[in-house]
């Protein structure tokens, strides 16, 4: 019934026309444009959108208004119908349509010119019925054929399931599903939606009847669209192919690193998996090496804590310790003070687990506990390589921590990292492994604690006023500058992807063992007691750096009320 008032035969100059008299188009453009399209033999519609004068949605406006042709959206279609054999997925990405269903016998059709008779006639003699058109914008195609290619993923992908009695052809047949032209577009749609986002991890999370994938980006978790559950094993087989694990073994967690170029950045990807009961958990951590600054200015560092710290960073031997939970940056802030401890004057050896940035002329070991590898063993033998500076990764046992005490004893300096609350507990902490007291305030020069908080946008933050009760509540007025207090909020706009934050900076606190702190380790005072009289030699706290930086307009004080505690 709707065919008879279809006009399909509308010509350019016609839909040129209607632009112009909706005031979507200049005659200035649309003059210009002719000139274009007459003299490069192309038609006007096409170099109307080349140029730019008008866009998709316009031109899509005016094809459904002359022709009485519908425009469909990609929401709006959620079910697609599966296409006849004829119709295979590279025919139908070539001439950018798609088939939504069916309708009073007829084939339903979303392409985004419905005058384009050469793909309806196509599609109609393929499938082996009439065609009804629909208008759809070329980003909505794009999505819709993307949606088509998860629906077309072989249904038996995931019944490979992961029982305890792995069959070989079940691996086969994943490991071909996986090397199929839909899953690997799906993964590589997911890798340039985490670069776009600017994400440091990628999550893909098997559940009963779902696979969710979600991005962390300035430490938040997002969840985004993810293949239908059907895929899951497919996708999960694709990244661990990529990463040359055993596609075989899903019973034990496996690591592995995927080197790849996205969007023109060269990314090393470290990949891990682990069984859950409905699959295998995936996570992919990011390490863009041109996006990471090893600059203490750049990461947050300030003032009279970055002096303090520095200064401690230029003695020649002892221990200085990065403490935070996971996630704060403490491999961040080593990476930095090795860099710029790196001169042709030092020998610098590193264990780690994993190695996460390489550093030219730095000796980098990345531990392997299945062969004996271990912190302990690995710092026994570079003990011997003569170093000057060593950085060992963690201090996880007492055994690590005595040869790291022991290497400072002998004129090292070492770099480690703890998983503590604030700097003063990790003197709690590694009396809590067996470190005696003398060998602890002989050996340690200082500890740095931090967090990472993320940073207003700098385009779309707003000034906020705070009630006068809760600036006084929360001490800001202490660190408001010389013109006064003036605090923000985050806002989101295109650039901060409407988040309304861009990136991260650290918060810190340095701990320096002068002798009235180590009088007090030697007395096995509680960490309160250290944390105060650190306080009153001039450190600052975690949560003053945080409000120095409120007040500074560089983040939130949600976000400081956040990760730290007041």
């Amino acid at each position: 019934m709707g065919e008879a008032v279809l006009d399909l035969d509308i010509p350019d100059e016609e839909l040129a026309a209607w632009l112009v008299t909706q005031g979507r188009l200049r005659t200035a453009d649309l003059e210009r444009s002719r000139r274009l399209a007459q003299s490069e033999g192309l038609a006007l519609a096409a170099v109307l959108l080349r140029l730019g004068v008008v866009g998709d949605r316009d031109l899509a406006d005016a094809l459904a208004a002359l022709t009485g042709v519908a425009i469909v959206r990609a929401e709006d279609s959620p079910d697609l119908l599966e296409p006849p054999a004829d119709l295979p997925e590279r025919f139908l990405r070539e001439v950018r349509a798609v088939p939504l269903g069916e309708e009073d016998g007829r084939l339903v059709l979303a392409l985004a010119d419905p005058r384009d008779r050469f793909v309806l006639d196509s599609v109609a003699l393929a499938a082996g019925q009439e065609v009804t058109p629909r208008i759809a914008l070329p980003a909505d195609i794009t999505t819709l054929l993307d949606r088509l290619a998860h629906q077309s993923l072989a249904p038996d992908a995931a019944d490979a399931v992961y029982d305890d009695e792995v069959r070989e052809e079940d691996i086969e047949h994943l490991r071909d599903m996986a090397s199929e032209a839909p899953v690997i577009r799906l993964v590589n749609a997911i890798l340039q939606q985490a670069v776009d986002a600017r994400a440091s991890d990628i999550h893909i999370e098997p559940f009963e009847g779902s696979l969710k994938v979600r991005l962390r980006i300035d430490g938040i978790l997002h969840e985004i669209d993810a293949p239908p559950a059907r895929s899951s094993a497919a996708v999960i087989s694709r990244v661990k192919i990529m990463a040359r694990l055993n596609i075989a073994e899903r019973r034990l967690p496996q690591d592995g690193r995927i080197k790849i170029r996205i969007l023109g950045k060269e990314l090393d990807l470290r990949v891990s998996t682990v069984p859950t009961l409905y699959g295998e958990s995936v996570v992919l951590r990011l390490l863009d090496k041109e996006s990471v600054v090893l600059d203490f200015e750049t990461l947050g560092f300030e003032g009279d804590a970055l002096a303090r710290f520095l200064d401690v960073l230029n003695l020649p031997h002892g221990i200085i310790l990065v403490t935070g939970p996971t996630g704060s940056g403490k491999s961040t802030s080593l990476y930095t003070a090795l860099s710029r401890l790196n001169t042709a004057e030092r020998k610098i050896i590193t264990v780690e687990d994993p190695v996460e940035y390489q550093l030219d002329g730095v000796n980098q070991i990345q531990v392997k506990p299945q062969i004996g590898l271990t912190f302990a063993t690995a710092l026994r033998s570079i003990v011997r390589q003569d170093p000057d500076i060593i950085m060992v990764g963690e201090m996880r046992d007492l055994e690590t921590a005595q040869i790291a005490v022991q290497s400072a004893l002998t004129g090292h300096l070492v770099l480690s990292t703890l998983h503590t609350n604030d700097a003063a507990a990790s003197i709690s902490r590694l009396l809590d492994m067996g470190v005696e007291e003398y060998l602890l305030t002989s050996t340690v020069n200082g500890i740095l604690a931090q967090r990472l908080v993320r940073r207003l946008c700098p385009d779309c933050r707003e000034p906020v006023h705070l009630v006068p009760e809760l600036v006084a509540e929360t001490g800001l007025e202490r660190f408001a500058p010389p013109e006064g207090l003036q605090v923000y909020q985050a806002v989101g706009c295109p650039a901060c992807a409407h988040t309304g934050f861009r990136g991260r900076l650290a918060i810190t606190e340095f701990l320096v063992m002068s002798d009235p702190i180590r009088s007090l380790v030697m007395r096995q005072a509680p960490a309160g007691d250290i944390a105060k009289q650190a306080r009153e030699e001039g450190m600052r706290t975690l949560y003053e750096d945080g409000l120095t930086k409120v007040a500074r307009g560089l983040t939130t004080l949600d976000e400081i009320l956040r990760v730290t505690e007041s």
